[in-house]
């Protein structure tokens, strides 16, 4: 080739390089500018409160934990302990913040989150939101910082409440380790999830955690809290964990933190709960545990089967899922009957900050909603026999539904009598197979009887004589006593 040809194929290259170049900085533009607008038409779609300092990089919370003085005191202790170089103990604490550290986006929990859950979640339920003060909510200072304490009735738990709570607030759960598996840590911690580690006594650790949630609370991010610290296993509450209630409370001891916490009561329940039987498995005597393939395979079946159904038109709703918000207590408040009690050496402080999780626990426990199948389920089982007429669970259940209208219960159907409510709560026990029909006679099948004894379990505490010990199935009507039953468990929770 010619020189003159040499330099016009240069000179075609470098300009289609620099076309090149600009059309990807064009487009990438566009991208960033697509994806703001995005952001803002979700945010306005959902009027939303969005927790500025959710945008806040990663790297930069970082860098605030490891220059925080109280980390770096528990770093210089954990060298001394243990007899480690400081540059050592430094990367273990960057793997601590790696791990509990979101990286919140907006269009993942609007977008993505939120449709993939209003989907699922009325496919499945027809859902219910009350509010037992809604004044007393609505008059929280928009400045001041709202942790939602919450009972943990299922999995599901941290769709529900999200969905329901997210055309005012996208809000930020502690989530235990067993999410912390892929695709589950990308997703959850995208909508802006920590990750704590349960039963974990490092205090090296539990210093950075300790430190993220003061750092959080500051910056006036909404929390979630599930403040029995697991899934319960038997539908009653568990005792309360007071530790992440601890970490928030001490917040209040720095001087530049002049907001004030509010601490709102949640309850949850359900006609049907998805992982049930998986629960109570591990309660039930004389059955041995299954294997986890046999759970993958079950699960598999689950997840097919229903499809099926879906897809021919045969699913049917699972009943409520009924959410209510209940009374607020500010922890400012709460502490001036309790002075210097944030100022105590651990030993002393936790058994008082125990009164601060009881009170809300049982503030928890008063407005769990009840919806008609753990009703019927407790009515069923409180004449302990195994056969009930269908006249004497009618009456018994109109005297329920009286007894809780008078306490101000979250009654589902408060307006329908109580025939209404068994025959909603008969659908879903004949669906399950929980119990026969015979006549004008109804029959608790003994093999399903942990079952009716878990949902009624739930608001066994709001019935009367709740805090009594449960009534036992008549042994001349108990066709096999070695059949599976529900161990006794000692909540330390009375009506």
């Amino acid at each position: 080739m010619s020189p003159l040809a040499w330099t016009l194929l240069a000179a075609a290259l470098l300009l289609a390089g620099a076309i090149t170049l600009w059309a990807v900085r064009r487009t990438r533009g566009a991208i960033r500018v697509w994806f703001r607008r995005a952001v803002l038409r979700a945010v306005h779609r959902f009027q939303v409160r969005l927790d500025r300092y959710k945008l806040v990089r990663r790297a930069v919370i970082r860098d605030e934990l490891l220059l925080d003085d109280t980390v770096h005191a528990a770093i210089r202790a954990h060298c001394r302990e243990h007899g480690l170089p400081e540059p050592q103990v430094r990367a273990q604490v960057e793997s601590y913040i790696r791990e509990i550290v979101p990286f919140f986006n907006v269009l993942s929990y609007y977008k993505v989150g939120y449709n993939l859950s209003r989907i699922l979640i009325n496919l499945l339920y027809r859902v219910s939101i009350t509010y037992a003060d809604r004044p007393r909510l609505d008059a929280i200072p928009r400045r001041d910082v709202v942790v939602y304490l919450m009972n943990h009735r299922s999995n599901a738990d941290y769709v529900v409440v999200a969905y329901v709570l997210a055309q005012g607030v996208s809000i930020s759960y502690a989530v235990g380790e067993w999410a912390r598996v892929w695709p589950l840590e990308y997703v959850f911690k995208s909508f802006g999830s920590y990750f704590i580690r349960r039963r974990y006594r490092e205090p090296l650790y539990h210093t950075v955690l300790e430190r993220y949630l003061q750092l959080i609370t500051r910056n006036g991010v909404t929390q979630g809290i599930f403040l029995e610290g697991g899934l319960t296993r038997d539908g009653a509450l568990r005792p309360a964990k007071i530790g992440l209630l601890d970490y928030l409370a001490r917040t209040l001891r720095e001087p530049e933190f002049d907001r004030d916490i509010w601490l709102v009561p949640v309850g949850i329940n359900y006609d049907r709960v998805l992982e049930d039987r998986s629960l109570i498995r591990e309660l039930e005597e004389g059955v041995r545990p299954k294997s986890r393939g046999a759970r993958l395979a079950r699960v598999g079946h689950y997840t097919g089967w229903n499809s099926l159904r879906l897809f021919t038109g045969r699913l049917r709703r699972y009943g409520r899922v009924a959410v209510n918000f209940g009374t607020p207590l500010s922890v400012r408040s709460w502490l001036v009957d309790h002075p210097g009690m944030l100022d105590l050496p651990r030993e002393e402080r936790l058994p008082r900050m125990q009164e601060l999780a009881d009170t809300m626990l049982a503030r928890i426990g008063d407005v769990i909603p009840v919806t008609p199948v753990p009703l019927v389920a407790a009515a069923l089982l409180s004449f302990g026999e195994t056969l009930v007429r269908h006249r004497d669970l009618r009456e018994r259940l109109e005297g329920y539904r009286t007894y809780l209208l008078e306490r101000a219960a979250k009654l589902l159907h408060a307006d329908q009598d109580a025939e209404a409510i068994l025959d909603r709560a008969w659908r879903t026990f004949r669906m399950r197979r929980l119990v026969a029909r015979e006549g004008d006679s109804y029959v608790i099948l003994p093999s399903q009887r942990p079952l009716l004894e878990y949902y009624a379990n739930s608001i066994r505490h709001l019935l009367p004589g709740g805090s009594e010990p449960r009534v036992e199935m008549h042994p001349a009507r108990e066709r096999d006593g070695d059949l599976p039953r529900l161990r006794r468990r000692d909540n330390g929770i009375t009506g």
